[in-house]
């Protein structure tokens, strides 16, 4: 079976999240970030994850810029600079543009050149990926932009993967999803995807009854992976 349909996870996959520290920290007034914005972009991540999977645990759906700034505050306040009003302002603004990494243009312009139908597949709200391609200038190389809050729970739930299907028509072997989340890789290859996690970081392969089909360093490689299945 061809892959006809390639999935992206946003955040974290196609945009980096780190940037919006990275670009607060060098600002004139934000002296406080500079060596502080790593820890914080980690903290930020780490938190604005773990409350979307609490929420989709307990049934206590909100959409995901409410958990960023949950994540963000609580990543604030570990950093001692909970009172900075103006700095938390910026950050979140930051958020809404993140760049996408170097290769992302010309890696989905292949895909398209190919024949394979593009989408992001994200736990960010409307609004929010709204922004983010706009910002990225990447609209016009994604067939759909495909967020959770069609269905109301955050990933790995099935639910949201079922959104693919829903919109191409794909078989789920069919379809080869892409993710910077090890754990978002692992779900999506027990659900029937192909899989590729994409580790940046040279992590350990999470823990799970599945794991991720590919594993690779920057999203260069998709296209030929795509081709080759």
């Amino acid at each position: 079976m061809m892959i006809t349909t390639c999935i992206f996870d946003a955040y974290g996959t196609l945009f980096d999240v780190a940037a919006a520290a990275r670009v607060a920290a060098g600002e004139p007034g934000n002296e406080a970030l500079a060596d502080l914005w790593p820890a914080l972009a980690r903290d930020w991540r780490r938190k604005q994850l773990e409350y979307s999977w609490l929420r989709a645990v307990t049934g206590a759906h909100a959409d995901f810029w409410q958990v960023t700034q949950d994540g963000l505050d609580w990543a604030l306040e570990a950093a001692g600079l909970a009172g900075n009003v103006g700095l938390r302002a910026r950050l979140m603004a930051l958020y809404r543009e993140l760049p996408a990494y170097p290769e992302v243009p010309a890696m989905l312009s292949a895909l398209k050149q190919a024949g394979t139908s593009t989408a992001i597949l994200s736990n960010g709200s409307p609004g929010m990926l709204a922004d983010a391609v706009a910002s990225a200038g990447i609209g016009d190389l994604l067939d759909d932009v495909l967020s959770v809050e069609t269905v109301g729970v955050f990933k790995p739930h099935p639910s949201v993967y079922d959104l693919v299907g829903a919109r191409f028509g794909c078989d789920r072997g069919e379809v080869l999803f892409v993710s910077s989340n090890g754990w978002d890789a692992a779900a999506a290859a027990g659900y029937g995807f192909v899989t590729a996690w994409v580790n940046r970081a040279g992590e350990p392969v999470d823990r799970m009854p599945w794991r991720p089909a590919h594993v690779l360093g920057d999203l260069a490689g998709i296209p030929a992976l795509a081709e080759g299945l």
